[in-house]
């Protein structure tokens, strides 16, 4: 480890429920965005933007992968679903890569906020009914 934060990281990834480590990771890609938004509107800084918006397109990358594996015990509705919102956000984050514009960050940050917040919130009943039996 090169740092104690790393350390902690380490720790924290290995404690995190999938559920948890899905929102961190969401979390993580919002507060980007929000950073590269300011970044945007107050220096016209394109490479931080570039950046949030290719860590953000990863983890949705990600979850699109995991979706669409056989295996996921996702109701097929969901997937769907989840697999829409996904191509939303690849056709938000391409527009945003040809006309970066500040104010059209703000979807992404809020589906990213939104989704962790359930994915927290199904961690949190999940950990209840486990406690309870």
């Amino acid at each position: 480890m090169s740092s104690p934060l790393d350390a902690y990281r380490s720790v924290e990834k290995a404690t995190l429920s999938g559920r948890d480590l899905e929102a961190s990771v969401l979390l993580k890609a919002a507060q980007k965005l929000v950073e590269a938004q300011h970044r945007l509107a107050d220096e016209k800084d394109l490479q931080t933007l570039d950046e949030a918006l290719r860590y953000n397109q990863r983890v949705w990358t990600l979850f699109q992968s995991e979706i669409s594996e056989s295996a996921n015990p996702l109701p097929e509705e969901i997937k769907t679903n989840l697999l829409a919102l996904i191509g939303f956000i690849d056709r938000r984050t391409y527009a945003l890569m040809a006309e970066p514009k500040p104010d059209r960050i703000d979807v992404l940050i809020e589906i990213n906020r939104n989704i962790a917040g359930g994915l927290q919130a199904g961690s949190d009943a999940a950990r209840v009914s486990e406690e309870s039996q």
